[in-house]
Order: C-alpha cells, then sequence, then structure tokens
C-alpha cells in the first residue's frame, strides 16, 4: 500500500502542512508542535476558528486551494463517542472513507503533496488474547477492522503519483485531559480501582507526547511507509493497567465492571472496543529507529498523575 515516493529537493526547513482533525486530541498537540518548528499550517475543521498569521482555519476541502508538502489527514467521528446504532456506524464510515475520498480529489486538483500521513487503528487486526501483531499481519474481522481496511484502502492507489504514504495504525492514545485515560480512570478519582471485564484482554496504548514523537518521526525518515503501528512497545491487559494506575493513585477497593453491565451500557462497541483487545508491536517504529519517551506504562502514568 501507498509504497511509491520520489524525493524532491528543497528546503525542508519551513513547510506547508494541511491537517484534518486538527482540533482533536492527536491533531491539536501535532499542530502546536508543527508551529514550535516554524511550519506553515492549515487546519481543517467545524468549528469556526479565526485564522492567525500562524495557522489557517478552512471548514471545507474545497478552500484548500495551494499545494502542501505534507497533509496529515486526522478527521473522523470519535468510535466511542455514541453507542453504534446504525446511522452513527454509517456517520463513523462516512467522516473517515468519504472525507479521505474527497481530499484525495482535491489534492489531485492542486497538486499531490510529499507525503501523505493517513489515520488508521489497530483494530485493522481484529481481536486476540495470544497473538503479536506488527505491521505485516493481515486485517481481521468486525466493524472495527472493517472500517481500518476500507479506510486504508481509501488512499492505497495514491502511491503510484510521487506521493509517500504513511498509514497511522493508533492505538489508545494517553493523555492527562482528553480521550480515554480520564474516562478509564475516573473511578479512581472516588478512590475505586476499575477494570472492563475480566481484565485479562489486551490494551496497546500510546503516550500523547510519543504519538506526535512518532509522526513527526514519520515525516522526517523518508524510509518510512505504509502502515506504522502507533502503539508503545510494552502492551499491557486493562488489569495490569488498572494496577499501574493504583500505584500513582489512592484507591480503597477494585472491582471489574461486568461485560453484561458494559454490552447493556453501550451495545455492540463494548465487544469490539471494551472488553476485547489486541498485543500491538511498534516494530516499524523501533525499525527505523524511533525512541519511545514513554516506552513503559509506568513511567507513562507517572506522568499522567502528575499535578
Amino acid at each position: 500500500v501507498c509504497f511509491g515516493w520520489r524525493s524532491r529537493s528543497k528546503d525542508k526547513s519551513a513547510m506547508k502542512v494541511f491537517v484534518t482533525g486538527g482540533t482533536g486530541l492527536i491533531g491539536r498537540a501535532l499542530v502546536k508542535r508543527l508551529l514550535v518548528d516554524g511550519h506553515d499550517v492549515t487546519v481543517l475543521t467545524r468549528q469556526t476558528l479565526d485564522s492567525s498569521e500562524a495557522v489557517t482555519y478552512i471548514n471545507s476541502i474545497d478552500d484548500l486551494e495551494t499545494r502542501q508538502d505534507i497533509v496529515v489527514n486526522l478527521a473522523g467521528a470519535g468510535l466511542a463517542d455514541r453507542r453504534w446504532s446504525p446511522a452513527y456506524k454509517k456517520e463513523i464510515r462516512a467522516s473517515r472513507i468519504d472525507l479521505t475520498q474527497a481530499l484525495v480529489s482535491r489534492l489531485r486538483d492542486i497538486g499531490m503533496p510529499d507525503l501523505f500521513i493517513s489515520g488508521s487503528a489497530i483494530g485493522f487486526y481484529g481481536e486476540s488474547k495470544d497473538r503479536d501483531f506488527s505491521e505485516t499481519d493481515a486485517v481481521g474481522s468486525g466493524f472495527s477492522a472493517q472500517l481500518c481496511h476500507d479506510w486504508e484502502a481509501s488512499i492505497s492507489n495514491i502511491g503510484s503519483e510521487g506521493t509517500r504514504c504513511v498509514l497511522l495504525r493508533t492505538g489508545v492514545v494517553l493523555d492527562r485531559a482528553l480521550g480515554a485515560y480520564p474516562q478509564m480512570t475516573q473511578s479512581f478519582r472516588f478512590g475505586l480501582a476499575s477494570w472492563m471485564g475480566q481484565g485479562d484482554h489486551w490494551l496497546s496504548w500510546i503516550h500523547l507526547a510519543d504519538m506526535v514523537g512518532a509522526i513527526l518521526h514519520c515525516i522526517q525518515n523518508e524510509a518510512v511507509s505504509g502502515p506504522v503501528n502507533m502503539t508503545a512497545p510494552s502492551p499491557v491487559t486493562h488489569r495490569s493497567f488498572s494496577d499501574e494506575v493504583r500505584k500513582a493513585t489512592t484507591t480503597l477497593v477494585g472491582m471489574g465492571m461486568p461485560g453484561w453491565v458494559m454490552r447493556l451500557m453501550v451495545g455492540e462497541m463494548a465487544d469490539e472496543l471494551l472488553l476485547t483487545g489486541q498485543r500491538v508491536m511498534p516494530t516499524k517504529l523501533l525499525s527505523t529507529g524511533y525512541e519511545f519517551r514513554f516506552g513503559e506504562l509506568r513511567d507513562a502514568v507517572a506522568d499522567l498523575e502528575q499535578q
């Protein structure tokens, strides 16, 4: 997928970078870093935000009028935001696949970028308790796996057009204030350590700082292309995750949230996202020399629990 790439000789110091999903958890942190590094950033967002000298905000892909050096495509309705009704599943797919197809079409009109980085997720591999997954493994089964497969396929033919493509198969991104971590640790604030189901299913995670760092690594390292597992090298079970957070917080008691309760609360999403998982290794990041700031969960939790 997307391995075609030819290097264009140009000044790499300041680049035009277009980011979709630039106001989300990952996008916001990435944009901040790109601005610090002096790049010219344009962000696609549904919000009404005033452009500044540093960032241009647009509300429609059609408003993108100049060729970009790099496109980072992170847009997509949150998988865990709502119960998976047929209508919401349709919205999840459209917000990823339809938007990506529209984006590729627009890029063909204004000029393809040197590098196209597109979102995906480790849900691509399906669930397993006993396998390790690397980027060479095949697609699994289930809604999430099919979604990721089809999302990746929506850019699969642009590699032949001289654009290097990177597919971010992202694990659970941990941040102090936003996303999964505050939700997963909410009960700990009330003295109750908790985990989902039996707690023996895998959680392949990555600290937000490493998520941004690894995207920059993909940008800077022209040897990186195709799927890249965006996960720390030490996946843990949900029970082990709970134990690590427990060491860093004050809890009185611990208990698992029964699977049947979770299915009652959120339906199909429970079995696809919350009660199953996969042990995913960042094989490509490690083999191309990326050094994790937070390779171990204890270090990540210590950072996230700092007041």
